[in-house]
């Protein structure tokens, strides 16, 4: 993890972030993650997010990374978010205030380029990005429209 701190991805584990979520609270008491999530996270910056940023040439910011069940649905995440596994980010440019539709397909073209994500998805003000360290990767590119995602 070159560019990137584990504190970045883990949005659960940030200081009273999930204050009412029982499992990042006994997490956070024996300072571990659970079962395969640091794994997850670890290969989603080696595979995807340090490399990206390697070509991008300027610093990536990480939204959100992972987040437990509750979190995740706090903020409107789906049941089987990848978020809950530790296996996906929403980053954007971190050097301009305001983030550019160009900044966002600039960074999603290199991650598109390289050729090591699970999903893609383009969003107004960021991208989702995931890597599945088990099993086959996707390589599936979206945009976030008013009724769904649509293929790009």
């Amino acid at each position: 993890m070159k560019w990137f701190k584990k504190e970045e991805l883990i949005r659960c584990y940030r200081e009273r972030k999930c204050d009412r979520c029982p499992e990042c609270q006994l997490q956070k008491a024996v300072h571990s993650m659970p079962n395969g999530i640091d794994e997850n996270t670890k290969a989603l910056v080696n595979e995807v997010l340090d490399p990206a940023r390697q070509m991008f040439g300027k610093p990536i910011k990480v939204n959100s990374g992972f987040r437990c069940p509750v979190h995740n649905k706090a903020v409107g995440g789906v049941a089987n978010s990848q978020h809950v596994k530790g296996e996906a980010a929403d980053i954007a440019p971190a050097d301009s205030r305001q983030v550019t539709t160009d900044s966002l397909i600039q960074l999603g073209k290199i991650i598109e380029e390289l050729g090591k994500y699970d999903q893609l998805i383009y969003y107004p003000t960021f991208l989702h990005v995931s890597w599945k360290r088990n099993g086959p990767n996707r390589r599936q590119t979206l945009r976030k429209v008013s009724n769904g995602y649509e293929k790009v």
